[in-house]
């Protein structure tokens, strides 16, 4: 085994560095980090939430855009000076499979949820009337079943696989 290949199969893969802007974000109060071992006792807790699914801010800069932005929004639809929704910022080791859970397809998205029950998603960076409209509607909003969960229809004698 040659040096190189000694330091191949030894070599530990390094998670990319989280923005500060996002690490700011989880530490605000009513904020913090969400993982799939976790996430299950976080929708447990009551009320309206919106879990933050982001992915590496170098491939989707708008990532800390959303990381600014979502505070803000918290505020300006809190209620008495209390925020209006806790904020769960999905760790990048459960990234995908939160996302798969709520059908998330783009990043960054903006996941709902009400006393641990999906309501609605918002993708991508949107100008600040759009987000504050689209969050007032969904907190407004009844609970639904998430997209994109569901079990596939197998007729039997049907042909299988692409084109027969």
């Amino acid at each position: 085994m040659n040096d190189v290949s000694m330091f191949a199969s030894t070599a530990v893969a390094v998670p990319p560095a989280v923005s500060p802007l996002i690490e700011r974000l989880a530490a605000l109060p009513g904020s913090g980090w969400v993982g799939q071992e976790s996430l299950e006792g976080w929708l447990a807790l009551p009320g309206d939430a919106v879990l933050f699914v982001w992915g590496e801010p170098v491939r989707y800069p708008e990532c800390t855009d959303v990381a600014v932005v979502l505070p803000e929004l918290r505020a300006a639809l809190g209620q008495g000076g209390a925020p209006r929704f806790r904020i769960g910022v999905v760790r990048a080791d459960s990234e995908q499979a939160v996302a798969a859970r709520y059908g998330v397809g783009r990043r960054p998205s903006l996941v709902f949820v009400r006393d641990g029950q999906y309501v609605d998603t918002v993708a991508g960076m949107c100008d600040w009337e759009v987000y504050l409209a689209d969050a007032v509607r969904i907190l407004a909003a009844p609970t639904r079943r998430p997209p994109g969960i569901g079990i596939p229809v197998r007729v039997e004698g049907a042909a299988s696989g692409c084109g027969g």
